[in-house]
């Protein structure tokens, strides 16, 4: 089962990365001073990519946490 659980480790580590990407864009889009409906068409662009990643980061957790269960 080592294979489940470095899978679920590249998974949760992807969804991170997304995570993360998530979070510059909207850092980067809040320091730009932009208007109020252009930043909040920044961040429901950005929404489907954060909660795809976050998605990805739990199925990847849980993929470890089983391969560590059969294992």
């Amino acid at each position: 089962m080592e294979w489940l659980i470095w899978g679920g480790a590249a998974i949760s580590l992807a969804g991170l990365t997304g995570l993360v990407w998530c979070i510059v864009k909207v850092w980067r889009a809040r320091n730009a001073g932009h208007d109020d409906e252009t930043l909040r068409a920044i961040v429901q662009s950005v929404v489907p990519i954060n909660m795809a990643s976050l998605f990805g980061s739990v199925i990847g957790l849980m993929m470890i946490v089983l391969g560590i269960f059969f294992g």
